[in-house]
């Protein structure tokens, strides 16, 4: 039990630190880039990125971080491994948050973006931007904070693991 306790907090903090990392890029370096592109372009940028970011790699990032969390904190319950649980518990709260602010705002919006469809079809590119982008990117930064803190919350929980093990 102890190996698979510590195999899955490892888990958690890898999948936890590639999908901060996915949010942190784009809240630091895409969406600034894309932010001085004209409407066209964003749009379709993003269009793009929403239609190949569902993958494989993704979903065992992104969905990885919750299940290894989870089950981190279910195997943590118990013995010496329990110094850790504290830490894992506050790092799946906060990844709850990035799975929240990703359902509630930042899919519908990606979702309105894939109804506008071909964007050479689209009549008004400024205002179906303006309807995305500056809320798309507020909830990103609110994603890229929380996935990061729950990532050092892991990354902690480690270090405390490590220090209470047999």
């Amino acid at each position: 039990m102890g190996l698979l306790s510590t195999v899955s907090l490892l888990a958690a903090t890898l999948t936890t630190g590639l999908t901060a990392g996915l949010f942190a890029a784009f809240a630091y370096a895409v969406m600034p880039g894309l932010g001085r592109a004209d409407d066209r372009t964003l749009v379709l940028a993003m269009q793009r990125i929403n239609e190949s970011i569902l993958n494989g790699w993704f979903a065992v990032c992104f969905g990885g971080a919750l299940l290894f969390t989870v089950l981190a904190a279910g195997l943590h319950l118990s013995g010496d491994r329990r110094a850790a649980l504290p830490w894992v518990v506050a790092a799946l709260l906060l990844y709850l948050v990035v799975l929240g602010v990703t359902g509630v705002v930042n899919v519908p919006l990606n979702n309105v973006l894939a109804r506008a469809g071909d964007v050479d079809g689209v009549t008004d590119l400024a205002a179906l931007r303006e309807r995305f982008e500056a809320t798309w990117v507020r909830a990103n930064v609110v994603r890229a904070v929380a996935s990061t803190g729950a990532f050092g919350l892991l990354a902690w929980a480690l270090v405390v693991a490590g220090r209470h093990s047999g």
